[in-house]
């Protein structure tokens, strides 16, 4: 059998002295490695494992639920909020309702640009929108997203240097392994039918797009949220409202 990724996770009620080390011996001797250990939130534990058989987990699972000390909260084969929760010791906010919408705060960008990478190391067509307010961070974010995944990016509509509306881009720039970063008020409210014709023709592309002020878009073209693979929030504080009325009048008046 080929070897698999797993995620396990248990909460621990009573931090004895030698329980993590009990448990790595026991992982041991079933000949199941340990990549990446972490507490996530807590009284929290979790690890990554990897094995060539799928029964030394379930053997294993079956033994962890007979120690008094812990309970398994999760075995599975790892997610991807699993494996960055590991890395930087708490899971990622989901919303409850929306199970495709994550929120971060400006001081998390490190665990979004991390988030970021391993969405843009898959390739394929994928759409991932992102909300906030103007100055929080979103557009450096993809950018140092796209360098963890060593992936190019290519800007089909910005602010980031004034008002730029692409009408047309280099053979190199239009790659399908690129990045497309696209502007949803600036695609919508300044675009012309040139810059039109190139959205339509990169949103067909089978590759990745991500979307600034994702509803504006939704509300301004034919799309609708089904398109959307994954929806981020990004705010400077956990309280602040992500409107458009103060800033996209702005954008008309340019």
């Amino acid at each position: 059998m080929e070897y698999k990724q797993w995620y396990m996770e248990y909460k621990i009620h009573k931090n004895r002295p030698g329980l993590l080390g009990d448990i790595a011996s026991l992982l041991g001797m079933l000949e199941v490695n340990i990549l990446t250990i972490n507490g996530v939130e807590g009284k929290t534990r979790g690890m990554l494992l990897q094995t060539d058989d799928d029964e030394k987990i379930q053997l294993m699972g079956q033994m962890m639920k007979k120690v008094d000390n812990i309970t398994i909260t999760a075995l599975r084969q790892p997610k991807l909020v699993d494996i960055l929760a590991v890395r930087h010791g708490r899971y990622i906010e989901r919303d409850c309702d929306d199970r495709k919408t994550f929120r971060f705060t400006r001081d998390e960008l490190g665990l979004l640009v991390d988030f970021l990478g391993e969405i843009f190391k898959r390739d394929g067509h994928q759409v991932i929108g992102l909300r906030g307010m103007p100055r929080v961070g979103k557009t450096e974010s993809i950018i140092a997203g796209s360098v963890c995944a060593m992936k190019r990016w290519t800007f089909v509509s910005s602010t980031l240097l004034r008002q730029t509306v692409r009408s047309q881009m280099s053979e190199e720039e239009s790659q399908p392994n690129n990045i497309f970063i696209i502007d949803g008020i600036v695609s919508t409210i300044r675009s012309n039918e040139k810059h039109e014709l190139l959205l339509q023709e990169v949103m067909n592309m089978p590759s990745t797009k991500v979307i600034e002020h994702p509803d504006i878009f939704v509300r301004e073209t034919h799309y609708d949220y089904d398109l959307f693979d994954y929806i981020i929030e990004l705010r400077n504080t956990p309280e602040e409202e992500i409107t458009y009325e103060t800033f996209t009048l702005n954008y008309n008046d340019l």
